[in-house]
Formats: structure tokens, sequence, C-alpha cells
């Protein structure tokens, strides 16, 4: 009688905890939409687009995993609206901002931190935004999904390498599905210099790039996840990793090398902070490569050798 109680009561608590696991989400994603160029307009489209597009972010499941909420993924949106071109249809810039935490500590490193220039959408208020991963329908729909996606991959590939494989495909998907869309951003030969989402997951998933995407792994799980216990060795680790980053940009896969740029870009001032407390022999390494391969901010890693050992 009693291990029957103790069975009942053990499938009450499954019952009970099994939709929040089903119903878990990815994201804590903060989003964040400027309107202060466009003049005369109803303001509360804005206020309704910001809740719509936070609601479609952070309450759409996007992966078979679960997630607890301490384990969803910071990142934010940042969406700065310059022309209402018809009653419903906007035209700006899309900002995207990923952060992870370090392990054992309260930092949280940049990942990514970059601006797409391509962003046109129609918005119809109170129209429910609804991904489907089969078709492209609404521009502002496949462009959220697509960096979603992105932004599951550049995490994932943090925790084990190349482990956001799967997630890099499908914002391929997105990308495909879209190449008769009328809004710029898809097609090979949208934007200037080639920088687009076509562009960047096709070097995400190409080959000649994966040191980027081990660099990610390297630089997160040998490196700044060891710095609170560590610091030497997991300075050591990290300056081994931007090898991965060097070897890339001697190959030079394409002559934009889009993906490289905007790990580079995120990485920048964190990596002055952490080698600025470098011993003189490991800056004057270090340096070596940042200066080979970001070479438009040589002068802000000087910031390394001014500043003192620890």
């Amino acid at each position: 009688m009693k291990l029957l109680h103790s069975l009942k009561y053990c499938l009450l608590v499954l019952v009970v905890l099994l939709p929040l696991r089903i119903n878990s989400q990815e994201l804590n994603c903060n989003v964040q939409i400027s309107a202060q160029m466009i003049q005369g307009s109803n303001r509360e489209v804005f206020e309704n687009m910001q809740r719509d597009i936070y609601d479609f972010m952070n309450n759409t499941i996007w992966t078979n995993n679960v997630f607890s909420y301490s384990e969803r993924i910071d990142c934010n949106i940042l969406i700065n609206l310059t022309d209402q071109l018809s009653g419903d249809e906007f035209k700006g810039t899309i900002q995207i901002q990923l952060r992870r935490p370090v392990f054992n500590t309260t930092y949280n490193s940049t990942m990514l931190n970059f601006v797409d220039n391509n962003f046109q959408f129609r918005y119809v208020e109170f129209q429910t935004l609804e991904f489907d991963p089969t078709t492209h329908r609404f521009n502002l729909i496949s462009v959220l999904a697509y960096y979603t996606y992105m932004i599951l991959g550049f995490d994932y590939d943090t925790f084990s390498p190349l482990g956001g494989t799967e997630y890099f495909q499908i914002a391929e998907k997105i990308v495909t599905n879209a190449q008769n869309a009328p809004e710029a951003g898809w097609k090979p030969f949208d934007g200037s210099r080639n920088r687009n989402r076509y562009w960047l997951v096709k070097n995400v998933l190409n080959k000649e790039y994966e040191n980027v995407r081990l660099f990610n792994y390297e630089y997160y799980v040998r490196g700044l996840d060891l710095m609170e216990s560590k610091v030497a060795e997991a300075r050591l680790n990290m300056s081994e990793s931007l090898k991965l980053l060097q070897e890339v940009f001697r190959k030079r896969p394409d002559p934009y090398m889009y993906l490289l740029q905007i790990v580079i870009d995120s990485k920048s001032d964190e990596l002055i902070n952490i080698y600025s407390g470098a011993y003189p022999e490991e800056k004057s390494r270090v340096l070596v490569i940042l200066n080979e391969i970001d070479p438009a901010n040589k002068a802000k890693y000087e910031k390394i050798n001014t500043a003192s050992s620890q």
C-alpha cells in the first residue's frame, strides 16, 4: 500500500512538471525599438511592435531541448526604424547582441554585437507572429527566426565543438526560403561588401571557416571558463585559440571574411582587458596575432602594452 502511494505521488509530480519542461523557452531576449526618426506616426504601433517581437522571441519554442529559466540565453534585439514606407511597412536596422555567462563568475562575455543594415518589413498590429520553417511569408518573422537560430548556433558552439551546426543549418534553410523575397539581405549580392545574412551563414557552414567556430569553443571552455581558478593556464589556452583565427585569416576563404570580422569585433575589448594583466612575453605573442588579423584596431590593441602586468 505504501509503495502504491509512493508511485501515485511520483506520477503526480511528473504530471505537474511535464508541462513546464515541454513549454520551456530558450531565450531571454530583450527587445528595444527606436522610432525617433519617424515623425507624425501613431506611437502606439511601435509599442505594440516591441511587445509582439518580445513575445515572439521569448515565447516561441525554437528547439527540442529543455532549458531551465537560469539557462536561457541572454541576448538583445535593437531595432532602429528610419523610415515608414507605408501604413504598415518600415525600414531600418537591426542590431544583434549575444552574451554568454562565464563559469563560476557573474561576468557575461559578449559573443556577438553587430548591425544588419538591410532590414525592411511589414508589421500589422494585432497579427500573430508565427514562424513556419518551410516557407518565407513575412520578412519580419524570417529575419527574427534567422537571427534566433544564429544565436542558438553560436551559443551551442561554445559548449561543444561545432555543437551549433543543426541550428546554423536551419538558419541556412531560412535563407534558401527567402531567395525570392523582394527585401534585401537574403541574396549573395545584397548589401555593402556582401556583408549580409546570406554570407554570414554561408561562412559559418563553410569548412574553411571551421576554425572560427572551434575558436569559440576553445576560447570559452578552455579559456574564459577557467579564468576564475587558473588564470595563467586560461590565458595560455586563449592565446592558443587565437591561432585558429590566424589560420583562417591567412587562408582568406573569401575577400570579405564577414564571420571572422564579426567574431573579432565582439572580442577586441575583452581581449584588451584580459591581456593587459599578462606577462610581457605573452603580451608580445598575442599582439603579433591581433595586429595581423585585425589591423584596423592596431592602435586600440596598444593598450595591452601600456597596462602593467599582474
